[in-house]
């Protein structure tokens, strides 16, 4: 019985992902250049740091979390060290939208999370998925603290977080770093590329200087986009946000 739940729980998934995915859209997704290298370094066990609690807290929706690549590699000390090279060196392509994380979330700010112990994720599905999420440190750390709370395969985690991923449609970014920006205006960008969206179901975040970091959809149980709860808002409508474009070669 238990494992046919966790079945159909995978075909819904999978299910909503693809009506996502097949719905007509305004515009297309970005085309990132992504060479993947000949050997992908195994990731080390990513564990709970001290103080940081299991929560097996019932699931009420999930979190979409894409970062802004070029914010993040503006801000890494070397771009060539061994934990940002593939994503910032630009030996591998450059970045534009990744995928930080597909999270289960609760109606509070106590989301699930580290819900059983997490193997190393297997070198196919690192493989398969670095060019969606460019470290494979955070697609271990994303895999032992949020997916194993949603099912105990890392493959059948990734594989709707890439259906999802790969549903969304951005919107110009290089037209929305050449000027000015709020955050209400890069929600509104966003709902205007993605048919059936609508600017309260985007999150939007930004670092201390007023820079854009993410840009997470909400979801609801059946992974539809849905309004945010007022926790998962962040950058409020008015406040200024600035677009990092992406580096020319």
């Amino acid at each position: 019985m238990l494992r046919q739940a966790q079945h159909e729980r995978k075909k819904g998934w999978a299910l909503s992902a693809l009506a996502l995915l097949v719905a007509p859209t305004a515009a297309q997704a970005q085309a990132l250049a992504c060479k993947l290298p000949d050997r992908i370094p195994v990731p080390r066990l990513d564990q709970p740091k001290r103080g940081e609690p299991v929560r097996k807290t019932p699931t009420t929706g999930y979190l979409l979390a894409m970062s802004w690549s070029p914010q993040h590699c503006a801000n890494v000390r070397n771009p060539h060290d061994a934990r940002d090279r593939f994503q910032c060196a630009g030996e591998n392509g450059r970045f534009g939208w990744v995928l930080h994380g597909l999270w289960p979330e609760t109606d509070s700010r106590d989301y699930p999370q580290w819900c059983r112990p997490a193997r190393i994720v297997p070198q196919p599905v690192l493989r398969e998925h670095l060019c969606m999420t460019p470290s494979v440190q955070l697609l271990q750390h994303e895999w032992a603290k949020h997916g194993t709370c949603m099912s105990p395969n890392p493959a059948a985690y990734f594989r709707a977080a890439a259906m999802l991923f790969r549903a969304v449609r951005f919107p110009d970014m290089a037209a929305l770093a050449a000027r000015p920006q709020t955050a209400g205006s890069v929600r509104r960008a966003f709902a205007a590329a993605n048919r059936g969206v609508t600017a309260p179901m985007i999150a939007v975040t930004t670092d201390q200087q007023g820079w854009l970091k993410e840009v997470r959809l909400c979801l609801g149980p059946r992974m539809r986009p849905q309004r945010c709860k007022p926790f998962q808002v962040g950058a409020r409508d008015a406040q200024t946000v600035r677009v990092r474009p992406i580096p020319k070669d």
